[in-house]
């Protein structure tokens, strides 16, 4: 069996998972080089900008949470466009995903577990619906179920509601040994471990959306134009300097990469033909 052909029955069956459990692990497929530099990029940012514990019990009162991460160095930059990870996010929403947040969650000795919920239970849509968030936890240390691992409730992300904040609820840990990747739909329950230990559990949630949703984090705002020049184009693109099906989020009838000095390789939705339009139509409705 060729590597493609191994690739892409990976794919499927991940996708398959995903759709069954709401959540899928890739285990072992960040190099060990990439998970030590991101972890002293976590403790050097965290040094720089005296970050502590939070102040809210959701956030965590031990936990440190660094939001913004891609306006903090070019280490960061590597995240969202990693081959293990920006396939299958793209497989799970289309190639015109965004980059919705880029933040640290450090989950220090102590930390009591985070109440139940879903990423998407903000956004007023009936559920089940088709992901329309796509959450990529990075574990920069093993994830165990005494250190505080994701807990998770299987399946729930196609549930009719959400979770209520004074009810308990089975769930397992996504337990999984550092350098892995953890996958969940944005309706899937969840919530952060407790950390029984003595070490600090350290992770980085890159959260993805779909083309049309707001982005958690305004990556216009919070990234200066400067840095995002300096971004390689795809994380520009992510980063929502990029037009959705040729309509959402232009600049004077305008691609906004060109703000960034980049040529534009988009073609405006009333720049094509009737049966471009109707083409671009029937790809959106038929992934819907």
């Amino acid at each position: 069996m060729s590597d493609d052909q191994a690739n892409s029955e990976t794919m499927v069956k991940a996708l398959a998972d995903f759709d069954r459990d709401g959540f899928v692990v890739f285990a072992n497929v960040i190099e060990p080089e990439l998970i030590s530099e991101l972890k002293d990029a976590l403790l050097k940012t965290e040094h720089d900008l005296n970050i502590t514990g939070r102040d809210t019990d959701f956030e965590g009162r031990q936990t440190i949470r660094i939001y913004n991460l891609l306006a903090h160095g070019e280490t960061y930059w590597k995240l969202p466009t990693h081959r293990a990870v920006l396939p299958f996010a793209e497989a799970v929403l289309d190639s015109e995903l965004q980059v919705s947040s880029v933040s640290c969650i450090t989950l220090c000795p102590g930390q009591g577990a985070q109440p139940l919920h879903a990423d998407d239970q903000l956004i007023p849509v009936p559920k089940p619906h088709q992901p329309f968030t796509l959450n990529c936890v990075w574990a920069i240390s093993d994830f165990t179920e005494a250190n505080g691992a994701t807990r998770i409730v299987p399946g729930s992300h196609k549930a009719g509601d959400m979770p209520a904040y004074d009810v308990e609820h089975d769930t397992i840990p996504a337990e999984m040994p550092a350098g892995s990747i953890l996958f969940w739909h944005g309706s899937l329950w969840h919530g952060g471990g407790t950390n029984r230990t003595n070490d600090r559990r350290y992770s980085i949630a890159n959260y993805y959306c779909a083309g049309f949703i707001r982005q958690q984090e305004n990556q216009q705002l919070g990234i200066s134009l400067e840095i995002a020049r300096r971004f390689p184009r795809r994380l520009q693109e992510l980063c929502g300097y990029s037009v959705y099906k040729g309509l959402y989020g232009h600049v004077d009838n305008e691609d906004p990469i060109t703000l960034l000095g980049r040529s534009s390789e988009t073609k405006m939705i009333w720049q094509q033909s009737y049966a471009e339009m109707f083409e671009t139509a029937g790809q959106a409705t038929a992934k819907g």
